[in-house]
């Protein structure tokens, strides 16, 4: 391997083990529970203080095979987004549409909101290297409607993306956990542009509230500055309609169950449930689709939708691992296909429609629909 490879190699290894947890700040609470000395911390759980050599030792020596996920992207179906269908008014149908990974265009009472928007090629702080996408963009993001709202859960790299912020610039309101106005400064959004939220902080704008929820996650953007802002799931109240987003996080048998006694009947969730293996690793801050599927529960939501897989190679499953393991799980739960689905990447979907994920897939073009293996 050449010096230039290995260098790409490590640079990418660098940035999936901050998916890990790396570090942390204090310990010792200042104020809430979840506030700490220098920053913040999970309430639920001890933070492991891992470093990038921990994640070099498990990759070495640890006995979990990683799939190939660019030979196995056919495992995950795409299709193109239309941009006219996004042209709606405020008294269409609501409507939902997936770009991939943890990107959605909500479309609710003619207000437009993207959540965790990423338009780059790769999650990455680096060009060159680390996780490259394997999917196509599905749409040309100069052409998605006028954007109100952006909802961001916390600054990883597959989740806070600078490219995004570029082409969005500072037409829409962005709704960030606490410490992530300076991050928007620097990117030349205006700082009214900018909503800081604590966790069960809310704001009320026409026709939609936003209230932030607590996640058990982590922050990071470089090697020094672990937990130094904030992460949270975000619940979105319209006129009658509740969306919840959960951003990452691990599981808890406590926060979800307080999120769902506080939120009083979620119709629709968005929850992760790829970026899990290795377990050993990965469990404290990223659920897998059993937990995913608890998750749906404690919160008492009425339908929900996975999310976080099939579009980054971030974590040792394969692309389609998630969507079969959900369905496995879904089943032992008692769950049918329309109470907790998956969508087709570039796939939109009119919220108040019965039709189940499995039949819309079936209505789209031919060459372009592929089902996971």
């Amino acid at each position: 391997m050449t010096l230039a490879k290995r260098g790409t190699c490590l640079a990418g290894l660098a940035f999936v083990a901050l998916l890990s947890g790396c570090s942390s700040v204090g310990t010792e609470p200042i104020g809430p529970a979840h506030h700490v000395e220098g920053g913040f911390r999970n309430t639920e759980i001890t933070d492991p203080n891992k470093t990038f050599f921990h994640f070099l030792a498990m990759r070495a020596f640890g006995d979990t095979k990683w799939a190939d996920h660019a030979a196995r992207a056919g495992e995950v179906p795409v299709t193109r987004l239309s941009p006219e269908k996004l042209d709606i008014g405020p008294d269409a149908p609501p409507q939902i549409s997936w770009l991939g990974h943890s990107t959605f265009l909500i479309q609710v009472n003619g207000i437009n909101i993207l959540t965790d928007p990423i338009f780059s090629d790769r999650a990455s702080p680096f060009s060159f290297s680390g996780p490259e996408r394997y999917v196509p963009h599905v749409i040309d993001y100069a052409k998605l409607p006028k954007i109100d709202y952006v909802v961001i859960s916390h600054n990883h790299y597959d989740h806070l993306d600078d490219k995004a912020v570029e082409v969005l610039g500072d037409r829409p309101v962005y709704l960030v956990p606490l410490g992530l106005a300076d991050w928007f400064a620097d990117e030349g959004v205006p700082r009214e542009r900018v909503r800081e939220f604590d966790w069960w902080d809310q704001a009320g704008f026409d026709h939609v509230t936003f209230q932030a929820m607590p996640s058990q996650h982590w922050s990071a953007r470089g090697l020094f500055d672990r937990r130094t802002t904030l992460w949270a799931s975000w619940l979105m109240t319209f006129d009658e309609k509740k969306i919840w987003f959960a951003g990452d996080t691990g599981y808890n048998d406590k926060q979800f169950k307080e999120i769902g006694e506080k939120a009083d009947g979620i119709d629709l969730a968005l929850i992760p449930i790829g970026a899990y293996a290795p377990r050993s690793f990965m469990k404290l801050y990223h659920v897998n689709p059993e937990e995913a599927v608890k998750l749906h529960r404690d919160i008492g939501a009425k339908k929900s939708i996975g999310m976080h897989w099939g579009t980054f190679p971030l974590t040792a499953e394969g692309p389609g691992d998630p969507v079969d393991e959900l369905s496995r799980q879904r089943g032992l739960a008692g769950l049918t296909p329309d109470e907790f689905t998956t969508m087709v990447v570039g796939e939109l979907r009119i919220l108040d429609s019965q039709t189940s994920g499995k039949e819309q897939s079936a209505h789209l073009s031919p060459q372009l629909r592929v089902t996971a293996q």
